[in-house]
């Protein structure tokens, strides 16, 4: 990447990091604001999304699916009312606060010049990367107790049993494509995505080649904010 390149990345970097400092829907204490989950997100589409067309049709989708009342899981980080946009929020800020220190590192490699990387790239992979989770649960009732001793019904998140998937990465990158089709060019994000779990969404064959995907900074950045916002954030 050419220094120009590289100060552009970081310049749009920092203005999306500032648009979530603006609402900061996680708080130090643990405890987290819903409601700014939404405009933060979408304030971030408007300012990297340069394609209107494409602008009103990720909004549309995100808008006509679940994604924002979804958990992020049944039983781990995110199984709450509205856990999935939370998470990927998440995700996209630690990408954005890692994308320098980890970036910077990538660029004294010998593949510095094999990968031209945006900060929409790293915007769109971590918007994406869970996009398979919409439609994905439903919500059931057991009984238990609360504390004054009385049977009630408790909600929790269950898997649907006709969920059919191709895979926790390769089903987010095909909706990826279905709503941004200019993506199919993008290479690099689509491993981002595919790859995201690194070893434990893969079969046998797919993990014969895997550390070749290990050469693109998206997809260890991506692996690295995902996993931060699951086990240092719980969310």
């Amino acid at each position: 990447m050419t220094d120009e390149q590289i100060n552009e990345l970081y310049t749009d970097v920092f203005e999306m990091l500032d648009i979530y400092k603006e609402y900061s829907p996680v708080h130090a204490d643990g405890t987290n604001n819903m409601d700014n989950i939404k405009p933060a997100i979408e304030n971030m589409i408007d300012y990297i999304m340069k394609d209107p067309m494409e602008t009103a049709a990720l909004k549309d989708w995100l808008d006509n699916t679940d994604f924002w009342t979804a958990p992020a899981s049944s039983r781990f980080h995110g199984n709450i009312k509205g856990g999935l946009s939370l998470h990927s929020l998440m995700v996209i800020k630690q990408s954005l606060e890692f994308a320098k220190p980890v970036l910077d590192n990538f660029f004294t490699s010998p593949g510095r010049n094999n990968y031209v990387i945006t900060a929409k790239d790293i915007f769109i992979a971590a918007l994406v990367h869970d996009f398979c989770k919409t439609g994905f649960y439903t919500v059931e009732y057991r009984n238990t107790k609360d504390i004054s001793g009385n049977w009630v019904k408790q909600p929790f998140y269950k898997t649907r049993s006709d969920n059919r998937n191709l895979g926790h990465g390769n089903e987010s990158v095909l909706m990826m494509l279905k709503i941004l089709p200019s993506m199919i060019d993008n290479r690099m994000v689509m491993e981002a995505v595919s790859r995201h779990m690194g070893f434990s969404d893969l079969s046998d064959s797919e993990s014969y080649n895997y550390s070749n995907f290990l050469e693109n900074p998206l997809v260890i950045l991506l692996q690295l904010a995902d996993q931060t916002a699951a086990q240092w954030f719980g969310c």
